[in-house]
């Protein structure tokens, strides 16, 4: 059957058949596709001469009857800034009821109890629901590196006459069945430029390209057994492959340009998908998640009112925080908010302290409020920035250039950046789960014997960025000229200045000719040999520094892949390096 043939017999089904015209309203096809299809069906067996279901019908609406559901609630809902720092996504409430709830109360109210929600990110807050409601909690422990794809492939068996439904949708009417007689997909009659397929005229669901827009994708799906057997084998094999770890399950929808399910229109006042901030409040102004830290700050540091907060966007999550940025009186500005564990691994007092020393010298950027206890920050968002091209020469030299600027002004602060102790301090929040690294206790060894040369050969101790890598290092234009300013001095402190060097080169992920470069642009007048061998050092003490830091966050869910693996090599190659650049010396 078509989709037209299934929407007239699944309402012949489920209401007593009056007349033409009433089926057709009701089924929302034309009239002359009603008089069509009724004969079509008639011939295919699926109802009789007086309008009436057959055994074959009954058989084939009983086949396709929707029996349990997947509710998809892993993710961190970045875009959700600064909620998401709080509260997990399904947990939004509108008009005072949690979203999953309402999702969850829609599905009991068609009979549908078997209930399967995948979790991640704050995962405990949903606990609740078991005792509540009956679901079964699936834990993604990939959901801070992998998308939903995963999520899915965790469920695959609960996946036939199944609803499978993002957990940030806000359904005014309930969009679920008792009876459903083919797979679809939902979709809003908006049109959106994100969206990657349009409904033709076949009611199909066909791909658009990246530079037109489609109809609002609103996630909602319908799996009958058939086609969730092709969906699975789908999903089981693109799971496999790492390059499809970013995907979202919709992927697996997808036969070349179109899905092979049925477009299912909705009206777009019919069902939002919660995405940000200002969706919430443009639906309940009154909800409570809008009330977060975060907004308060903003609105007593800017004496601003909540409504003139606007244009909330998230931007590149970091290493160690999530930042957003936001409008408030015609200006723009990034709030930046402590991500996860971090504080234990930072003092934010000392933090503080140091853009006190630094405010009003053009190197950081501009400060319009920072909490030294709970690490919240807002600075003025720089127009045009971009970051420095570790592979761009020119780009490489002016950053070395400011750095040694910096360092010889010689600031001065009343804390030190121990790296050594650092390095202990990262192990003692391991609680004693041993390294992943098979011969770490050996490579510490090697890396403390550095120790000895590194002190003998320390210059003047000042006020050192020791973050000092290429995102940190903003390009600006400022009254027609280029200017370079630093951000994020989280670790800065009293060290030796060359320690920057070395931090630049090895989040750069620079090799050895590299590494010879970079310190030839800082050395313009030329590097004494024992110099250079002294940021080897460095190199191989911060690479396990930052090594320890990885394993620390890895504990926490949070995953860096490459860099963390790389940072590790540091250690053990110019280990190696000094060792052999120190025999040459004898």
């Amino acid at each position: 059957m078509n989709k037209q043939e299934s929407d007239i017999l699944n309402t012949l089904l489920t209401e007593p058949y009056i007349n033409q015209r009433v089926l057709a309203e009701r089924a929302g096809h034309s009239l002359g596709v009603v008089n069509r299809t009724l004969k079509d069906l008639i011939k295919l067996g699926y109802i009789d001469e007086e309008i009436r279901p057959t055994e074959k019908a009954m058989e084939e609406y009983k086949e396709k009857t929707p029996n349990r559901a997947i509710i998809l609630a892993a993710g961190f809902g970045m875009r959700m800034v600064p909620i998401n720092t709080e509260m997990p996504k399904g947990l939004l409430e509108v008009n005072g009821e949690p979203l999953i709830e309402r999702i969850i109360k829609q599905l009991h109210e068609v009979g549908i109890t078997e209930i399967y929600v995948v979790v991640g990110f704050l995962k405990e807050r949903y606990e609740y629901l078991i005792d509540e409601y009956g679901v079964e909690l699936v834990v993604n422990a990939d959901y801070a590196t992998k998308n939903n794809l995963h999520s899915m492939k965790l469920v695959t068996k609960h996946m036939s006459n199944a609803y499978v439904i993002p957990c940030d949708i806000w359904c005014n009417n309930n969009p679920f069945h008792r009876h459903e007689m083919y797979s679809w997909y939902m979709v809003s009659d908006l049109v959106d430029d994100e969206s990657d397929v349009r409904v033709n005229r076949k009611m199909e669901l066909v791909s658009v390209p990246k530079s037109s827009a489609g109809n609002a994708m609103i996630g909602i799906c319908y799996l009958a057994e058939k086609d969730a057997k092709v969906v699975v084998e789908k999903i089981e094999a693109l799971s496999r492959k790492p390059r499809y770890d970013g995907v979202f399950w919709e992927e697996a929808l997808y036969q070349k340009d179109r899905m092979i399910v049925a477009a299912n229109v909705v009206h777009s006042a019919n069902v939002v998908e919660i995405n940000t901030y200002e969706q919430l409040r443009e639906l309940d102004s009154d909800s409570n998640q809008l009330k977060t830290d975060a907004i308060h700050i903003i609105c007593d540091a800017l004496d601003a009112r909540e409504e003139e907060i606007t244009d909330i966007t998230v931007l590149k999550k970091g290493m160690t925080n999530r930042s957003f940025l936001f409008s408030c009186k015609n200006k723009k500005y990034i709030m930046r908010i402590p991500g996860e564990g971090t504080d234990k691994l930072i003092n934010r007092r000392q933090e503080a302290s140091v853009y006190g020393v630094i405010d009003g010298k053009q190197i950081c950027d501009d400060i319009a409020y920072i909490n030294p206890k709970s690490g919240y920050k807002i600075t003025e968002f720089l127009e045009n920035a971009r970051v420095c091209n570790p592979d761009n020469r020119d780009d490489v030299g002016k950053c070395m250039c400011r750095l040694r600027e910096f360092h010889e002004l010689g600031l001065k602060v009343d804390h030190e950046f121990d790296i050594f102790g650092q390095m202990e301090f990262y192990e003692t929040l391991l609680e004693g789960t041993p390294s992943i690294y098979k011969d770490y206790t050996k490579t510490k060894e090697k890396v403390y014997s550095l120790k000895e040369y590194i002190n003998t050969h320390v210059g003047e101790k000042v006020l050192t960025h020791v973050d000092a890598v290429p995102d940190n290092f903003l390009f600006i234009e400022k009254y027609g000229k280029e200017e370079i300013r630093l951000i994020d001095w989280e670790y800065a402190g009293m060290q030796d200045p060359h320690v920057d060097v070395a931090m630049f080169c090895i989040y750069s992920l620079y090799n050895k000719e590299q590494v010879d470069s970079l310190i030839d642009a800082y050395f313009v007048e030329g590097c004494p040999h024992e110099i250079r061998i002294k940021i080897y050092c460095y190199i191989a003490v911060c690479g396990l520094l930052w090594s320890n830091w990885c394993e620390y966050k890895r504990n926490l869910g949070v995953e860096f892949g490459e860099y963390s693996l790389r940072q590790y090599r540091y250690a053990k190659d110019y280990y190696k390096i000094v060792k052999e650049e120190l025999e040459k010396c004898k």
